[in-house]
C-alpha cells in the first residue's frame, strides 16, 4: 500500500497491520500472527524472535519501493554485513549504522549516509536534497500527545515535509493505527522523541527512494 501523501509504501515490522498494537502494547505472541510467512521468515518461531528488531529493515523495505525484497530477505542481507549481531546467549543487537549503510549501497544501489549528529532542521535539508531519513526515535512516538519517555531506540522513515513545509511526514514500522503508521508532526514535536542520529538514503539516479519521482515531484 502506497501512502497518498508521499507515494512511499507503508509497511510494518509485523506482518498483520491489525496485530501491531496487540503485539507491541498488549503482549500478544508474534508467533500467533497468521500472516507471519508473508515476512519471508522460515518459521513462526523465527518471525517471533526477530520481527521486533526489524524496524530498520522495514524502513529499508519502504525506501526500496514496491519491488523490495521481503523483510527477512533484507534481514539476511544485513546479517551478512554485520548490521545485526547475535551474542552467545542469543541476544540480537543492531541496527549498526555503518555496516547497514554499506549493505544498502552495495546490495541495493542506495546512496546511504550515516549521520551520527543530526539536528531536526537538518532533516528538512536532507529531504530538500531528495533524500529520505531513517531517524532514531523513541517508539512512543506513536502516541505523540503523551509525554516523551525518552529518545532513540527505534527507527522511522522520514519521507517528506508536511504540506506547510515546517514539519515532517514519516512512516513508523510499529505504528498501531493508520494515522501512526503514516504520521505527521511539527518539527518540535518530532524532536521530543528524536535521538539526533540516523541514516539518509537516496536512490541511484537522484530520485527519492520508494517514490520513483524526482526531488521536486
Amino acid at each position: 500500500m502506497s501512502c497518498p501523501a508521499c507515494q512511499v509504501p507503508v509497511h510494518t515490522q509485523f506482518a498483520s497491520f491489525d496485530l501491531v498494537g496487540p503485539i507491541v502494547e498488549d503482549g500478544l505472541d508474534p508467533a500467533s500472527d497468521p500472516a507471519w510467512a508473508d515476512s519471508g521468515a522460515s518459521s513462526a518461531a523465527e518471525y517471533a524472535r526477530w520481527a521486533g528488531h526489524l524496524c530498520g529493515m522495514t524502513c529499508l523495505r519502504m525506501a526500496l519501493g514496491a519491488d523490495a525484497p521481503s523483510l527477512f530477505a533484507l534481514r539476511d542481507g544485513a546479517l551478512g554485513y554485520g548490521a545485526y549481531t547475535e551474542d552467545g546467549d542469543g541476544t540480537i543487537r543492531g541496527l549498526v549504522y555503518a555496516p547497514f549503510a554499506a549493505y544498502a549501497r552495495e546490495k541495493h544501489g542506495l546512496d546511504a549516509t550515516v549521520h551520527r549528529h543530526l539536528a531536526p532542521a537538518e532533516i528538512l535539508d536532507l529531504l530538500d536534497e531528495g533524500r529520505s531519513v531513517m531517524a532514531s526515535v523513541h517508539y512512543a512516538i506513536r502516541h505523540p500527545r503523551q509525554p516523551a519517555p525518552g529518545r532513540g531506540g527505534h527507527l522511522v522513515l522520514v519521507t517528506s515535509r508536511t504540506a506547510d513545509g515546517t514539519g515532517v511526514h514519516f512512516h513508523n514500522p510499529s505504528g498501531t493505527s493508520a494515522a501512526s503508521r503514516a504520521a505527521e508532526l511539527p518539527l518540535a514535536g518530532f524532536e521530543r522523541f528524536f535521538a539526533g542520529r540516523g541514516v539518509s538514503l537516496r536512490a541511484a539516479g537522484g530520485h527519492t527512494p520508494g517514490t520513483g519521482a524526482g526531488p521536486g515531484a
